[in-house]
């Protein structure tokens, strides 16, 4: 290239305040400023969707509200107790990045929400469910083409492929297709060896999304005001959905997997990810965040860390449990609820709202809860196991609710956490009661008022309690 022609481009690049990331082959290039990247994270029910040209619709009431949660939740736990264990998978560290994010509520199969632009040369904005128990990214998409799935949407915006001339589709002859996605729920339909590689990834029952995969452009936000440009990101082209509405634009998946954006861009930045989860009730001003690299913000003094058991045949990011304490109090919990090479074992998912308790584990926790609410009347509702009336409700009268891990860190939620506010004037005990075979999961609401660091290179998970308010966010 010529000087003239070399300074054109580098004058052009510092214009459009842009850093190019060369992801192919060995040509990696990394700016001084690159120390996070930071996606806004927004609730379901958030004003913010409204201004998406999306309309998830609005529960007329908390009742409503919660109930929508809970029907989400039941949906989703029969795809995550499907999955079982395999073999520890290393990854190698690098540098840092990070995203911002901003609370929300549950719909379908996630509960928190981040902005995601995608295609050349005018990156597409999408509306995407953060969702660290799958680990396909995926969106609405247009593609008319031999063999591809029938397009079939009803709500939420639409990736335009032929818009975008740096889409390019995976053929279903290649290994990429044969090989590396046949765990991702790749089709075996092919015709011709330049035939689209087709999938259709469930998640739960018949719930699925149907398309072919492929390689497109991905335009990120750096905490310098710069921005990064993602090339060849693997991504689904949803052209059909079974997923019931509301629903946004697709799914990020944030899972354990060689798939996963999240793995792509940990690998980048530290191979870490990070999020914080605002109450779920808090008013839409309020911002979680979803990080890469170093977090924007400073990170809670009171940190712990425990073990992040991550394996390579399934997605899931499972916890070493030891027990549950209520008060001063150990449970009498089977320590077989716990082993997860026998069936049990806890993960940690941004996309179930409740926490949900294997059989021993919930009977023990609700008992111990009730012989303490004894005082207010009980009240029949159809959300979870009891509900009460509040009037007198004091948080300060409720004994602690502690998760021990093997290592010795202790996890202690906020009271709001597992007393959830079902409607006006009734709270209700925050514990879904288990179905058979279920692992235990911590849901997004026992995880909210924390800041969690995802660190896979170091196989650890670290949390403490944080406001989660993150400032100058950028999406």
């Amino acid at each position: 290239m010529s000087k003239p022609h070399l300074l054109l481009l580098l004058w052009l690049i510092w214009c459009c305040n842009v850093v190019v990331f060369f992801l192919q082959a060995d040509a990696t290039f990394v700016s001084n400023d690159t120390t996070g990247i930071s996606f806004e994270m927004f609730h379901m029910h958030s004003p913010e969707l409204k201004t998406q040209e999306i309309s998830l619709g609005t529960p007329k009431c908390r009742l409503d509200r919660f109930m929508q949660l809970l029907e989400n939740d039941n949906a989703r736990r029969t795809m995550l107790s499907s999955h079982r264990l395999g073999q520890r998978r290393m990854m190698i560290q690098s540098p840092t990045a990070e995203i911002p994010l901003r609370s929300g509520a549950s719909v379908g199969h996630g509960v928190f929400y981040v902005s995601f632009r995608i295609g050349s040369p005018h990156p597409q904005k999408f509306v995407l469910v953060a969702d660290t128990a799958s680990d396909l990214t995926w969106m609405n998409c247009k593609l008319l083409c031999k063999g591809c799935p029938e397009f079939n949407f009803s709500s939420g915006r639409v990736f335009q492929a032929k818009d975008s001339p740096s889409f390019q589709t995976i053929p279903c002859g290649g290994k990429t297709c044969q090989e590396d996605l046949v765990q991702s729920f790749a089709l075996p339909d092919c015709p011709t060896p330049d035939t689209p590689c087709l999938y259709n990834y469930s998640y739960y029952g018949d719930r699925s999304a149907s398309g072919v995969f492929a390689n497109e452009t991905v335009t990120v936000g750096l905490h310098g005001h710069h921005k990064i440009v993602l090339y060849h990101v693997l991504f689904g082209c949803t052209e059909s959905s079974r997923l019931p509405p509301p629903f946004p634009d697709g799914v990020m998946g944030l899972g354990f997997s060689s798939i996963s954006f999240a793995m792509r861009l940990a690998d980048m930045f530290g191979n870490k990810f990070s999020y914080c989860l605002v109450d779920h009730l808090s008013p839409s001003n309020l911002n979680n965040y979803l990080s890469f690299g170093e977090p924007q913000h400073s990170k809670p003094q009171k940190m712990q860390y425990t073990e992040l058991i991550l394996h390579n045949s399934d997605v899931f990011y499972w916890v070493n449990v030891s027990g549950i304490s209520v008060g001063d109090k150990m449970l009498n919990i089977p320590p077989e609820t716990w082993n997860i090479t026998n069936g049990g074992g806890a993960i940690i998912d941004s996309g179930t709202t409740l926490t949900l308790l294997a059989e021993a584990a919930y009977a023990a926790v609700m008992d111990a809860f009730i012989g303490t609410l004894t005082k207010f009347k009980k009240v029949e509702m159809p959300v979870t196991e009891f509900c009460f009336e509040a009037t007198g409700f004091q948080e300060s009268s409720v004994p602690n609710f502690v998760i021990h891990f093997a290592d010795g860190a202790k996890l202690e939620p906020l009271v709001k956490s597992y007393i959830i506010d079902a409607a006006d004037g009734i709270k209700c005990l925050g514990f879904q009661p288990p179905q058979k075979g279920d692992i235990s999961i911590i849901g997004n609401i026992m995880q909210q008022g924390h800041y969690w660091e995802f660190d896979i290179g170091r196989s650890k998970l670290g949390f403490g309690p944080s406001s989660c308010i993150l400032t100058n966010p950028k999406d």
